[in-house]
């Protein structure tokens, strides 16, 4: 079977070297970058199953490249690492395109759960126009942006989190323990009330009856 590829941006080589060594023992093969310009170039040559890429790096960043891949329509998976732990910087990673945040320092068997239950979901970025919810709301699923009429809502980043796996899944109902390995990190508690608030919360944005709650199995999200 053919090894899924990884392009892993670090300008730490010690850090680099562990991780690409780490990641090869597990089967995959890892493509190593030091910098943005390098890695936007290893992009336009290669393909690859999965983007780890590093916040602080020199220009562009972790940040700046991924945003400006989405833009030009690559829809490889991506998780960004940084050591930033501002709600506002996990904000813009998310809106970068990025599909899961680890921060620093990581254990290297949680860098591993995360790239393979990424994997496992096996969705992309596609480029597209909104995604009609009803006559009046919409999604953007490319930067993973809730319109009403033309403003965009600021949600919690859970909630949007939540909101982004809804619509990449809609019309299926996707079990809770789905929804609590993808909302919460490694190192946290998933909570059963904290997610009934981020449904309730979501539903008085889009819908009372837009997510359905399939009880003991999980949520539905309807679109028009």
């Amino acid at each position: 079977m053919k090894k899924a590829k990884i392009l892993f941006l670090e300008d730490d080589s010690n850090l680099s070297e562990t991780v690409c060594e780490f990641l090869e023992e597990e089967g995959y093969e890892v493509v190593a970058a030091y910098d943005g310009a390098s890695a936007q170039e290893v992009l336009y040559e290669q393909r690859f199953d999965l983007l780890l890429l590093d916040v602080n790096v020199p220009a562009p960043n972790g940040f700046e490249l991924l945003k400006e891949s989405r833009k030009n329509g690559l829809e490889t998976p991506a998780i960004l690492i940084t050591s930033l732990h501002a709600i506002e910087d996990v904000e813009t990673g998310y809106r970068s395109g990025a599909d899961d945040y680890i921060r620093k320092p990581f254990a290297l068997k949680e860098l591993l759960l995360r790239i393979e239950s990424l994997r496992k979901r096996n969705f992309f970025h596609h480029t597209k126009e909104r995604i009609v919810i009803d006559e009046n709301i919409s999604y953007d699923d490319t930067n993973a942006e809730l319109y009403i009429g033309d403003e965009v809502v600021m949600l919690h980043h859970k909630e949007a989190k939540l909101l982004k796996l809804l619509m990449q899944r809609r019309g299926e109902v996707v079990s809770h323990e789905v929804i609590q390995e993808y909302l919460w990190d490694y190192d946290e508690t998933p909570s059963d009330t904290a997610l009934r608030t981020y449904i309730k919360n979501l539903r008085k944005r889009i819908g009372k009856d837009t997510i359905v709650s399939h009880k003991r199995l999980g949520y539905q999200l309807r679109t028009a």
